[in-house]
C-alpha cells in the first residue's frame, strides 16, 4: 500500500487528464492485489468420478455345462459281402457315393446258379408227377378196400406212397426257393442307404469261397451318432450334489441339448439329442459312455472324427451371470470390481463355474443388486477410486437407457 500512494503522488502532480489518471490508478491497484493473494479454491472439492460401465447381479438358474471327448460314428454301417461263391463280373457304382438300400453294386457270375434252378425245377416237376400217380392210385384202392377186393396192406402201402410223394413235392420245392436264393445272391445289393467307400475287390476276383468276402462298407452318416466319455468319479459327484440339493436336474435326457465342437473350436450349427448313458463302467479306463445323435444333413461330420459336447446335465438353482471381461483371472483366484453406493471401487474374489455363452457362471461372492465393472478399468486410478456407473451393454446391442432422474440432472449440468 505504500508504493500505492506514491503512485498516486506522483499521478496528482501530473498534468495528464483525470480520465486517463483514474484509470491508470485502478489497473495499479489491482495489479498490486493480486500479487500477495492466494489463487482460488475449486469449487468442485476435486477431479469429477470416471464412468464406468456396470452389470446389476441377478440370480437365475443356469445350466451347468460340461465339456467332454467324443468320438463320432455312423448311425448304420454294414458290410456289403459275398454270400455265394463266385467270380466277381462287374461292379456297378462309383466309389464315394451315395447309394440307395436294395441298390444293385456288384455282379458275380451266376451261371452255376441258374443251372442248379434249372435242375431244382426240373426234380420239382418230377416230384409233383409222381405225386400225381400216387395219389390217384390212393383214391382208387379206397373203394376196393371197401369191397374187400384189395388187403388192407397194399391200401396202406397206396397212402404210404402218396405221402411220400407230397414230401417229394416239399424238397423239390425247397431246393427251387435255395437255387432261386443263389442266383439273387449273384446281384450283391446295398442292404442300406449310405455312403459307399471304396471297391475292396476287382473284376475277376475269385469272391465267397469258402467265406463272405468283404467287398465294400456303407455307412449311413445322417443322422450321425456322437459316443461321449465322461470319468465315473464326476458322475458320481454330480450325483451327490444333485442329492444335496445344490444342483438340480435339467430335465429329461431324451430332450437335453447337446452342442458338438469342431476341432477348430468351432461350434456345429445343428444341435445334437443325448440318447441315452450306458449303465457299465469300462473297466480300463474307468469312464463311462454317453451317446448323442445329431443331424449331418451336408456330411460335414465323418465317422471316426474327435469331438468335444458340450451338454447340461444339471442347473445350479441361484447362479450369476457376468460377461466374462468382467471377470480378472489369476494364480491368485478370480476377482470382479463393484461399485458401491457412494460410487468406491473395490476388490471382490469370486468363485467361478462354468462358461456359458460367452459368460462365466458365478457361484460365489457377490449378492443381488450389486453393480459389477465391465468396462473403463483403465479409468480406475488410486488406491481409493470413484467411479460413476454406467448401464453397459455388449456391443452390437441396443444402448440401455438411463433412469429418467439422470437424464434431468445431466440436462441441468
Amino acid at each position: 500500500m505504500f508504493i500505492g500512494r506514491n503512485v498516486l503522488n506522483s499521478l496528482a502532480a501530473s498534468t495528464q487528464p483525470r480520465g486517463v489518471l483514474a484509470g491508470t490508478v485502478l489497473a495499479i491497484l489491482l495489479a498490486g492485489c493480486g500479487q500477495g493473494a492466494a489463487p482460488p479454491a475449486a469449487g468442485g472439492g476435486g477431479a469429477p468420478a470416471a464412468e464406468v460401465g456396470v452389470v446389476t447381479v441377478t440370480q437365475a438358474t443356469v445350466g451347468l455345462q460340461t465339456e467332454l471327448p467324443g468320438r463320432t460314428e455312423a448311425s448304420r454301417v454294414a458290410q456289403v459281402r459275398a454270400r455265394v461263391a463266385g467270380i466277381l463280373q462287374r461292379l456297378l457304382f462309383r466309389e464315394g457315393s451315395e447309394v440307395k438300400a436294395n441298390q444293385p453294386l456288384f455282379e458275380i457270375d451266376a451261371a452255376p446258379y441258374r443251372a442248379s434252378l434249372a435242375s431244382a425245377q426240373a426234380s420239382l416237376a418230377r416230384a409233383e408227377a409222381n405225386l400225381m400217380q400216387a395219389q390217384a392210385q390212393a383214391e382208387r384202392y379206397k373203394p376196393l378196400l371197401d369191397a374187400n377186393a384189395i388187403s388192407q396192406q397194399d391200401y396202406v402201402n397206396a397212402v404210404a406212397a402218396h405221402k411220400q410223394a407230397q414230401a417229394d413235392v416239399a424238397i423239390g420245392k425247397a431246393a427251387v426257393q435255395t437255387a432261386q436264393i443263389n442266383v439273387g445272391y449273384a446281384a450283391v445289393t446295398s442292404p442300406i442307404a449310405g455312403r459307399i467307400g471304396r471297391a475292396l475287390v476287382t473284376e475277376g476276383a475269385l469272391v465267397g469261397q469258402g467265406e463272405a468276402t468283404p467287398l465294400a462298407l456303407v455307412q449311413q452318416v445322417d443322422p450321425m451318432f456322437v459316443n461321449i466319455t465322461q470319468p465315473v468319479a464326476d458322475v458320481l459327484r454330480l450325483r451327490a450334489q444333485i442329492a444335496s440339493g445344490k444342483l438340480k436336474t435339467a430335465g429329461d435326457k431324451a430332450t437335453a441339448a447337446v452342442r458338438i465342437v469342431l476341432d477348430d473350436g468351432s461350434i456345429y450349427p445343428l444341435p445334437a439329442k443325448l440318447l441315452f448313458s450306458d449303465l457299465t463302467v469300462d473297466p480300463s479306463s474307468g469312464q463311462i459312455t454317453l451317446r448323442a445323435e445329431v443331424p449331418n444333413p451336408k456330411g460335414t461330420l465323418l465317422p471316426g472324427m474327435y469331438v468335444r459336447a458340450r451338454l447340461e446335465q444339471a442347473a445350479f438353482n441361484a447362479a450369476m451371470l457376468l460377461p466374462q471381461q468382467a471377470v480378472q483371472r489369476s494364480s491368485q483366484g478370480d476377482s470382479v470390481k463393484v461399485v458401491a453406493a457412494d460410487g468406491t471401487v473395490s476388490t471382490r474374489a469370486v468363485k467361478i463355474g462354468s462358461a456359458k455363452d460367452e459368460q462365466w457362471v458365478v457361484l460365489e461372492g457377490l449378492q443381488t443388486g450389486e453393480q459389477v465393472v465391465v468396462d473403463g478399468f483403465q479409468k480406475l486410478q488410486g488406491k481409493s477410486p470413484k467411479a460413476k456407473p454406467v448401464p453397459w451393454s455388449p456391443p452390437g446391442a441396443a444402448p440401455i437407457a438411463a433412469p429418467a432422474s439422470a437424464a434431468a440432472s445431466a440436462a441441468r449440468s
